[in-house]
């Protein structure tokens, strides 16, 4: 089979995952992405399920687990920062809200990368047209001159623009869920030691949510503020006006809330967004494929985000290597196999959004009760299948050429 070029959105985790397998079956991929470089930090996501799997296949397992962010497990906590339940890592054999293996996003985005140190990288760009015919696709870029590629791929994330390009509005495909979140991170020495090792949640009526979680440096504090709203609008660039919803939603409610605001002030990676998922009846079209958050963002509630993102990229790259270069019948396959996977991880959890974040003081009593009883039967049964989700897929073997 002939080698082709094959374009990617997009240079988070679902990106690399499939150029690291489409170099490993004789492809060309080709990297762009719209930052300015690789981006560093951001939150804890798991390696759980098939995700899992995919790293160990890619013999990854061994520096992945050596970049782990140490946690005790999940802990709520009220207004005075007294502990009202937890959930320890161990609870669900180390499958459970906060999994055995966690690792900040962008080490394990770092991590895919160095072992993709044989593919093109185009960073500071982004796609701006396409234009498919019977031969390939023309693609425009915002910086470099247009280039033809056999495929294009889009794993550029939730308002991914290869999407909006090839599949239409966003808003055809986009399922918001009734909130809004924001990630950054805080150095605060006396705050990381008071954690303690967990992943500590506090709920203020009005359905607000703060949390915050060990990072993998000394002094290092993983912060996240959510809260439940109606749709809101805001332009996703202006940091400025989030810090300041953010800033006049939480104050004075309680815990740490204060101390976090404060320092989300100076964060250098501060992040706002909805929550939300991608739901399209077709994962391509044409020579355009969907991957990761792109094409099937299931939300940061279900915590399968990162095993979704795996596992698209080693079942896509596969299959167009299976079918010798016959991209449709290959993304046919592609969506036969991801399908059932994606919609079972896109079931949110028990009370989705309420349960994340009760409006009542009552409702919080409720949720602290609900995970106090989360290791007894029933719950323990109700939550171990959500959980086991992430290996809900057999994985197919696909034979790989000898490496160069």
């Amino acid at each position: 089979m002939e080698n082709t070029d094959i374009l990617i959105s997009g240079a988070g985790i679902a990106g690399p995952a499939l150029a690291y397998w489409l170099r490993r079956h004789g492809f060309h991929p080709v990297v762009v992405e719209r930052a300015p470089g690789p981006r560093p930090g951001g939150q804890t996501v798991d390696l759980r399920g098939a995700g899992r799997t995919v790293i160990e296949r890619m013999g990854l397992m061994e520096r992945a687990r050596a970049l782990c962010v140490e946690q005790r497990g999940i802990a709520l906590v009220d207004r005075r920062g007294r502990l009202t339940a937890r959930m320890p890592v161990e609870l669900f054999e180390g499958e459970g809200i906060v999994s055995e293996i966690e690792i900040l996003r962008g080490d394990l985005a770092d991590l895919l990368r160095q072992a993709t140190d044989d593919v093109e990288y185009r960073y500071d760009d982004t796609v701006t047209a396409l234009a498919q015919d019977a031969e390939g696709v023309t693609v425009h870029f915002e910086n470099a001159p247009a280039r033809r590629f056999h495929l294009v791929v889009g794993a550029d994330g939730l308002h991914s623009v290869v999407r909006r390009l090839a599949f239409g509005p966003e808003e055809n495909h986009y399922r918001p869920l009734g909130g809004y979140t924001a990630w950054f991170t805080v150095h605060d020495p006396a705050l990381a030691r008071g954690l303690d090792g967990w992943f500590l949640m506090y709920n203020a009526p009005g359905g607000l949510v703060a949390a915050a979680r060990p990072g993998r440096l000394p002094g290092e504090v993983k912060v996240a503020l959510s809260f439940r709203s109606d749709p809101l609008t805001f332009e996703r660039r202006d940091g400025a006006a989030q810090r300041r919803l953010l800033t006049e939603r939480f104050a004075g409610t309680g815990w740490e809330v204060d101390r976090l605001l404060a320092g989300m002030s100076t964060a250098e990676d501060f992040a706002f967004d909805s929550y939300g998922q991608i739901h399209l009846d077709h994962y391509t079209r044409g020579r355009v494929a969907l991957l990761g958050d792109a094409g099937y963002s299931p939300s940061p509630l279900t915590g399968l985000g990162t095993s979704l993102a795996l596992v698209g990229g080693y079942l896509l790259a596969g299959e167009l290597a299976a079918c010798a270069g016959d991209f449709a019948a290959a993304f046919a396959r592609y969506e036969e196999l991801m399908r059932p996977y994606v919609t079972r991880a896109q079931e949110l959890p028990p009370g989705g959004m309420n349960g994340y974040a009760p409006d009542t003081a009552l409702m919080i009593r409720l949720r602290a009760a609900s995970m106090r009883w989360m290791g007894r039967w029933p719950l323990r049964t109700i939550l171990a299948a959500q959980f086991a989700k992430a290996g809900d897929i057999a994985l197919p073997d696909y034979p790989l050429p000898a490496r160069a």
